[in-house]
């Protein structure tokens, strides 16, 4: 018996055999038989239909998306996969899905779907929902604008510092860590941390300072701090200390430039028994003392070493810091190719020691600077008079320019030193991502609970990224791919998911898409 299924895309026809079976069959093509005068058509049979629903069984031999297809009561869904396959894998390999489950148990796959989101977008958390639908993500929950709100009120000041415990103590006793701050702008007025003033990018704008700890030799950050927008760094180190202690960090080896240099937080260091490796100011006067004595031997002969091709001229001597009995390494460095970088740094020191002394803001650890550099003059007409001490600062310009110090209490040998503070510019491009590829430049929530959990999504995506940044740099050093590049390269690898019992097939993936792949050590289905 043959009967027609006409309401198909492709028409189909129904054979009942004998043995009472009903196969399906597809007709490929019609052609006209001359001779016969009429129609005929080529076949091909598809599957047969159950003898007691009626459902359409495909035949095994089409595969099980070439069945799909054919079936008329199975739906199918496009998704994208290919950032999912690389960010999961991320996760699993420097165990930040495994923390955050732990630290977060009701929240951890929403923040991780938005930490995706940022990685992959860098745009406002409120367009995440439209994102989430055509992307693979951790969680099924469809996060809309209010979700997202509610879940910035919901992460608890408990899980997040669990997380910071978790997270952070498996890193430091094998790493280095660098300490150093930003601001963010932010135009809330119910946030007890903004503070208006000018920030680190020249902007005249309420903000927040951000101090963040970044492991130096694995390239991912450790925790962050957020700061009231008026402290400056020399003042923030002491809330590091607290936060580390509180955390049950070991006794870990901090990395930190000139900015924290005060004899208040060396002594805070030494006497907490931290190991530290920190830039000091050339125009302290231990430091012009040491470089008068040893001149001779810091930019002549004895004193030449090389960094590759680099030639540096160093000079150390061991000393036990004021007030303790912590020995510390001071390492002098004379550097010929940096001396005109360095005379547009001395100029701008001075400038900035001028104003502190016009506006009457003046800075404890600036004072030797200011009676050295200045001539100030105060008439009840006048008020206060600033001149430049011309002969001093001329006389420091030949004797400091092109000289850095550094004193440390691990390394003994100077070059040792100079490259392991030369690392800690890692921070400074961990807060170029923060601001330019996540979305941080400023901050679009009010309050300073929201604040917070706004900003630790933000650091779960500043994880992520810095670890692409780091196989970038290990595995695809020529490809020319930055961190976005190589997602927007993924985005083309996508998965059909059929309804029913057919499985789910991912689209062939290209050979830059098998190289970025290879590199993170990502396993896929041909």
């Amino acid at each position: 018996m043959i009967t027609e299924d006409n309401h198909s895309e492709n028409k189909r026809v129904f054979h009942k055999h004998p043995n009472g079976t009903t196969y399906v069959y597809e007709i490929l093509h019609n052609v006209w038989d001359p001779e016969k005068k009429q129609s005929r058509n080529s076949q091909r049979c598809i599957g047969k239909l159950d003898p007691e629903t009626g459902e359409f069984i495909p035949s095994k031999r089409l595969g099980a998306h070439g069945a799909a297809a054919l079936d008329p009561a199975v739906t199918a869904r496009t998704s994208i996969s290919g950032p999912a396959l690389l960010l999961n894998q991320i996760g699993k390999d420097i165990g930040l899905e495994k923390t955050l489950k732990k630290a977060c148990p009701r929240h951890w796959d929403q923040i991780l779907s938005l930490a995706w989101y940022l990685v992959c977008e860098g745009n406002a958390l409120s367009h995440a929902k439209v994102w989430c639908r055509h992307h693979e993500v951790p969680t099924d929950q469809v996060l809309t604008s209010q979700r997202i709100s509610d879940l910035l009120s919901e992460i608890t000041e408990d899980e997040r510092q669990t997380f910071f415990k978790l997270w952070g103590r498996a890193m430091v006793e094998k790493d280095y860590l660098c300490y150093d701050i930003t601001s963010v702008s932010s135009y809330a007025e119910q946030n007890e941390y903004v503070r208006y003033g000018t920030n680190r990018d020249g902007e005249k704008l309420p903000q927040i300072n951000l101090g963040i700890v970044y492991g130096q030799m694995s390239f991912l950050p450790v925790i962050y701090r957020p700061l009231p927008g008026s402290l400056t760094d020399v003042k923030t180190l002491r809330n590091l200390l607290d936060q580390l202690d509180k955390l049950s960090f070991p006794k870990v080896h901090l990395i930190l430039d000139r900015g924290f240099w005060s004899q208040e937080n060396i002594d805070e260091l030494a006497k907490g028994g931290y190991h530290f490796t920190v830039g000091v100011p050339c125009h302290l006067k231990l430091i012009r003392e040491e470089m008068d004595r040893f001149r001779h031997q810091i930019d002549g002969p004895e004193g030449l070493r090389w960094m590759g091709q680099e030639a540096i001229y160093v000079h150390s001597r061991l000393l036990s810091w004021q007030g303790s009995r912590r020995r510390c390494y001071l390492h002098l460095t004379f550097d010929p190719e940096k001396m005109a970088e360095d005379y547009s740094l001395f100029d701008t020191n001075l400038l900035t020691f001028r104003d502190e002394l016009e506006q009457g803001k003046r800075v404890p650890e600036h004072e030797e600077a200011y009676q050295r550099f200045f001539i100030c003059h105060e008439t009840p007409k006048r008020g206060l008079t600033v001149n430049d001490n011309g002969e001093a600062i001329e006389a420091a310009r030949k004797k400091q320019v092109g000289f850095s110090a550094i004193l440390s209490t691990k390394f003994k040998d100077p070059l040792q030193a100079l490259t392991i503070y030369r690392g800690k510019d890692g921070v400074e491009k961990c807060f170029d991502d923060l601001k330019n590829e996540l979305d941080m430049k400023r901050l679009r929530v009010h309050r300073s609970d929201r604040m917070n959990n706004r900003l630790f999504i933000q650091f779960m995506a500043l994880i992520l990224i810095s670890y692409i940044h780091q196989m970038i740099r290990e595995k695809l050093p020529k490809s020319g791919y930055t961190a976005k590049g190589i997602l927007m390269e993924l985005e083309s690898l996508t998965t059909i998911h059929d309804s029913g019992r057919y499985k789910s097939k991912l689209s062939e993936a290209t050979k830059a898409q098998k190289d970025i792949f290879q590199a993170f050590h990502v396993m896929i289905d041909s």
